[in-house]
């Protein structure tokens, strides 16, 4: 083919995809597999009030590289912290039924977590023949705001009618599997786990070195289930935006904004003690399908939030933050059945990225999705059902991963992980 056949070539292709329609894009990626089928559940409850990922950190130069974050304290880190630029999201099964096995382990990534927070390492190599304590790749790198924030699953508590840990007594009050929404595709591993953890950090290389060592700390008691990454970006004092391009981060209080926190975030009435000051984190994996969303018009992907993509204003206003009116958008909008069900949530949702899905071809990419809330049974579950019903935002977007883990108060110094739970006293 010579360059003139080539470039007639060019122009063909490119007059043939200006005729597809937005609906014959969503036909086209049906018959490309099941791996791209258009989920009913969609970002739901993720993007309510249009903020994903809340205040972030980013900062110029190196600084916030070289902050640390009190690891102990009344929460736990990594909640209302400002948001890193970097999370992993990891789910672990207890392999042992000893209750004093988990505290061991417990034990040890605590003193772990307090050291690493600092930007200290295990590491000290005075054994050639043994493996070094620490696996070394956060060595001469400072601290990066480097938080770590655990959780329990309701199978910590009760794994098939068994209470092997002996703390089905303590469960949480609003501790259950989240349950299945309208075409839901939840596949393996990321449903559920006995305990999670959290970590996010301006440094990925410091957030992997902290979640290795957890791994590799748990061999013996505890086995990883799934592991998720993710990340965010924005210069400092605007508002992120995520994979469909939209500005994400309108909605959550501020990190001092303590009586919001208590409002919405922090348990307390009516829960076991271990977990006054605690929260509840709500995690769902959500694809979205970016192959389909870049061929549709940008009318249709504001109609789609109900704002704009450029200034992230409502319909009818001009600033990202003026009042909403739901009136002034299309019904189905996203914006508009967020503003309309009228519930509160703090999210700390990050972007992934996983290569290439190898049934379609497509980008394997979407939200990490992850909420703090006192009660998910008011306030989580309530609006994912909503959302899945009518969110025009469905029809790019799936939900393949989902989990609720209950987070205890923060740690006192002296204490370990979860102390106030497992212990008997």
């Amino acid at each position: 083919m010579n360059v003139k056949e080539k470039e007639d070539q060019t122009v063909k292709e490119q007059e043939e995809l200006k005729t597809y329609s937005r609906r014959d894009m969503l036909k086209m990626s049906l018959l490309a597999g099941a791996g791209v089928a258009i989920s009913a559940s969609g970002i739901g409850a993720v993007t309510t009030m249009t903020n994903v990922f809340g205040e972030t950190t980013k900062k110029s130069g190196s600084s916030a590289e070289k902050e640390s974050v009190p690891f102990y304290g009344k929460h736990q880190a990594g909640i209302v912290t400002p948001q890193q630029t970097y999370a992993y999201l990891a789910a672990f099964d207890f392999t042992t039924d000893s209750k004093s096995d988990v505290i061991r382990l417990l034990k040890q990534w605590t003193v772990l977590s307090e050291h690493m927070s600092q930007g200290k390492t295990e590491q000290k190599f005075n054994n050639d023949w043994l493996p070094p304590k620490d696996t070394g790749e956060a060595l001469d790198l400072p601290p990066s705001r480097l938080t770590m924030t655990f959780g329990f699953g309701p199978s910590f508590f009760n794994t098939k009618g068994i209470d092997r840990f002996g703390v089905k007594s303590k469960a949480p009050k609003h501790l259950k599997d989240i349950p299945a929404m309208p075409r839901d595709n939840l596949q393996d591993p990321f449903i559920g786990g006995d305990m999670c953890v959290q970590v996010c950090a301006e440094d990925q290389q410091v957030a992997f070195h902290a979640i290795r060592n957890f791994i590799k700390t748990a061999v013996g008691k505890a086995e990883i289930r799934w592991m998720q990454s993710g990340f965010i970006s924005a210069k400092h004092g605007k508002t992120p935006r995520n994979l469909f391009g939209f500005k994400d981060g309108t909605a959550n209080s501020g990190p001092k904004d303590t009586k919001a926190h208590d409002q919405i975030i922090w348990a307390g009435e009516g829960e076991p003690a271990w977990m006054n000051g605690g929260s509840y984190m709500a995690f769902r994996k959500i694809k979205m399908f970016l192959e389909v969303w870049d061929r549709s018009s940008l009318k249709d992907q504001e109609d789609t939030f109900g704002r704009k993509k450029e200034s992230g204003a409502p319909y009818g206003k001009i600033n990202e933050h003026d009042k909403v009116n739901p009136m002034q958008m299309p019904p189905d909008s996203h914006t508009a059945i967020a503003k309309r069900s009228g519930q509160q949530m703090y999210r700390r949702a990050y972007s992934y990225t996983d290569g290439v899905d190898s049934k379609t071809g497509y980008v394997d990419a979407g939200l990490m999705f992850i909420s703090y809330q006192k009660n998910p049974d008011e306030q989580f579950v309530p609006m994912l059902k909503m959302m899945s019903k009518a969110d025009k935002l469905n029809e790019y977007t799936q939900h393949i991963g989902s989990a609720l883990f209950a987070v205890p108060r923060g740690i006192k110094k002296g204490e370990y992980i979860g102390q106030p739970l497992l212990s008997t006293f």
